[in-house]
């Protein structure tokens, strides 16, 4: 990893998420390698949690994660490591919300909302997701989303996820 301590840094919320090849060793590995992207640090993980897929059910079950990142890089910067990562893993877009053996998703980026053709922050559809809002509550319990805390959104879901470690 570069040196972050002679730029200003910011903090990001990434969402990991895998059902294919060995899905808990994909977001383990993820996980680490987000460590040792160019500008980046993990300060915070999640465990990792099992959950169903969202939209097509013909597909496995999903583990996931969330991780905090001090990050030098701009959000744009962030997310093509991000989706540079997601490929080394041999992601591929077949169908939306197809299985995949690693999804990288920028949910927070300091407290500044991004709306650009690339990227939504916060992430459209966390608030939604008990999968996205369980393991970031286990890492930032008093980071507030939409101006309410996160505990809040996450007792309006139906909550099926499932610690795995």
């Amino acid at each position: 990893m570069s040196s972050t301590s002679d730029r200003q840094t910011s903090l990001a919320y990434i969402g990991l998420g895998s059902n294919l090849e060995q899905p808990q060793q994909q977001v383990a590995t993820a996980l680490e390698e987000l460590d040792t992207l160019t500008l980046c640090r993990v300060t915070a993980a999640s465990r990792l949690y099992a959950s169903r897929p969202v939209g097509p059910q013909d597909q496995p079950d999903f583990v996931n994660a969330v991780a905090a990142v001090e990050t030098g890089l701009s959000p744009l910067a962030l997310l093509d490591q991000l989706q540079a990562l997601e490929q080394r893993h041999r992601r591929r877009r077949e169908r939306h919300w197809g299985p995949r053996t690693l999804d990288l998703d920028v949910l927070l980026f300091d407290r500044t909302p991004i709306v650009h053709e690339r990227l939504r922050v916060p992430h459209p559809s966390m608030h939604e997701r008990a999968f996205v809002l369980r393991p970031l509550c286990e890492i930032a319990p008093r980071l507030p989303l939409y101006e309410q805390p996160l505990s809040q959104w996450l007792a309006r879901l139906d909550d099926d996820v499932t610690p795995l470690n």
